[in-house]
């Protein structure tokens, strides 16, 4: 039994040894040293040609952004998408390029037809992102630095592809949202925004008096602050009660800036009202109950 094993042994040295000999060791060391030159080669170049492309790309949308009629945010987001892409095909060319080197790349994009109906099942979410980002682009739904609200999701988009769009919160949680998702937009980035300020007065000051010295402020106003649009307009008294009577102002400013001019018109309305001996409202006492 020993002797069996023992000649076992050593015919599978001997076989071992013939075919560690028969191998053509200066070929095996050629090939290793051609082939990882020509990887090295081909990841040079792959680099060189990312940075050029990259640069090409940014020197074309450099000059792209002084035409007057483009705005700063469709340039951003397709500038992106551009490089974006670029970057994805030149991965994939030089990949492909690389495993060329060790397996038969074309029998293997050949045999992938057989699978193409079932990739495709499982693809039906990728496709149909891809096709909605699409649209969103074709149609200037988003833009790269638009306000927008995409369901619960609020604040400014920081990334838009062709399969997912970035948008960060006011909180600074950046959201990932597939395409496919995005069923209703809101954006609040095109055209001018309305501005409405409602102004609480006494319900036993002067209106007369309030609204015509809100007039006056609403005029200084518009001369001065040059992200006023529409002269904003005193619609009268909206609301009254025994605490206060609010009166309603409304106006256009400039996308983004609605938000100021509400806060600078408020703040100079009530100053000039004081100033004026209009009376505030009245403050609502705090009922403080004695725990027993």
């Amino acid at each position: 039994m020993e002797k069996d094993t023992t000649k076992d042994v050593t015919e599978s040295v001997n076989y071992f040894t013939k075919w560690f000999k028969s191998i053509d060791w200066d070929a095996v060391i050629s090939k290793v040293i051609s082939v990882g030159l020509e990887i090295l080669v081909l990841i040079i170049l792959y680099f060189i040609l990312k940075y050029a492309g990259s640069k090409i790309i940014k020197s074309f949308f450099k000059k792209y952004r002084r035409n007057p009629a483009v705005s700063n945010n469709r340039a951003d987001t397709l500038e992106g998408l551009i490089l974006n892409f670029y970057g994805y095909v030149l991965f994939f060319v030089f990949a492909i390029l690389i495993l060329q080197n060790f397996i038969n790349v074309t029998a293997i994009i050949a045999g992938a037809g057989v699978a193409s109906l079932a990739i495709a099942f499982g693809a039906q979410g990728l496709v149909s992102d891809v096709v909605t980002g699409f649209f969103i682009l074709l149609e200037r739904q988003l833009d790269v630095g638009d306000s927008i609200t995409l369901d619960t999701v609020n604040g400014y988009v920081e990334n838009l592809g062709l399969r997912t769009t970035q948008v960060r919160d006011f909180d600074g949680t950046l959201h990932f949202i597939p395409n496919r998702q995005i069923m209703i937009v809101s954006n609040h980035s095109r055209g001018n925004m309305r501005v409405l300020v409602d102004v609480a007065i006494s319900p036993k000051a002067d209106t007369e008096k309030a609204i015509q010295i809100i007039e006056q402020i609403c005029e200084a106003e518009k001369n001065n602050n040059k992200n006023i649009v529409e002269m904003p307009t005193v619609l009268g008294v909206e609301s009254s009660d025994g605490t206060n009577q609010v009166i309603r102002i409304v106006g256009t400013a400039v996308n983004g800036e609605q938000f100021g001019v509400q806060r600078d018109l408020l703040k100079k309305i009530r100053e000039a009202l004081l100033q004026a001996e209009i009376d505030l409202p009245i403050a609502t006492p705090i009922v403080k109950t004695a725990q027993a």
